[in-house]
């Protein structure tokens, strides 16, 4: 298969990823690994530039399709902004060196698989999006940091998040969304600024166009079918059956 044709089919994966709570960094990292492609373009500092271009792709078609979802109060955006930016600014370097590897990656997948099944679990259903205060926003924006973890997932993290305060799935999906999607382009927006300065590594010109149409495309058509206000028991069991595909290619390498 071509660098171009790997890169379309990571980039029809990105979408449906990124809306749904089984992380979207985890499944570019994991599913050329375990189905052993190459990266993209050649070594992992090519790959984080083509993440970069993934999420540009899906932030454009975020920004199309996700219009109806409301604003948060301006209490809450604030407080679900501050701590992914703070952690972000201090610990995204070290974060993608030391927790970017196939076993980080499943760890993440399965603490955050966990935390969903439980909030989802024993969460109350009483609070509607539109009755959240900077409390709940600060709530959220913890989870959206620990969400820089790869493995853990943003969509996750903060439905779980939601859930634990006390909204109902529908409104907790809802809620979930409007303080995602201004981190998502803002980080997108940011690093594409550092990608463009930079400028594309040398014959991956090709293969980045085809990953972002393709991430773009495959956002605007998920957004259109993935159902909101699910329960999450189904994507908690797919998140721990990936992490055993995962240990079980690690031991099968270990024991080589």
């Amino acid at each position: 298969m071509s660098p171009e044709a790997r890169a379309a089919a990571i980039g029809l994966l990105h979408g449906p990823a990124e809306l749904l709570p089984i992380s979207s960094s985890g499944h570019v990292t994991l599913v050329p690994w375990l189905v052993g492609w190459d990266d993209p373009a050649g070594d992992p500092a090519v790959r984080k530039a083509f993440e970069v271009v993934l999420h540009l792709g899906t932030a454009a078609a975020l920004a199309l399709s996700l219009r109806g979802i409301g604003r948060p109060r301006a209490g809450v955006l604030v407080a679900s902004l501050a701590p992914p930016a703070v952690v972000g600014f201090a610990l995204e370097r070290p974060i993608e060196e030391r927790l970017g590897t196939p076993a980080t990656i499943a760890v993440g997948l399965v603490v955050g698989a966990v935390a969903m099944a439980l909030a989802d679990r024993f969460g109350a259903d009483d609070r509607r999006a539109g009755d959240a205060d900077w409390r709940d926003g600060l709530a959220l924006g913890f989870a959206q940091a620990s969400a820089l973890v790869p493995g853990v997932s943003r969509n996750g993290a903060t439905l779980a998040a939601a859930r634990a305060r006390g909204f109902g799935r529908g409104e907790a999906d809802r809620l979930s969304w409007q303080v995602a999607v201004p981190v998502i382009a803002g980080a997108s927006a940011l690093k594409g600024l550092r990608l463009a300065r930079r400028g594309v590594p040398a014959g991956t010109g090709r293969a980045f166009a085809a990953g972002a149409v393709s991430a773009f495309v495959s956002t605007l058509l998920a957004a259109r079918v993935i159902p909101r206000g699910r329960p999450v028991a189904g994507y908690s069991a797919y998140r721990v059956g990936l992490a055993g595909l995962v240990a079980g290619k690690l031991w099968k390498t270990r024991a080589r």
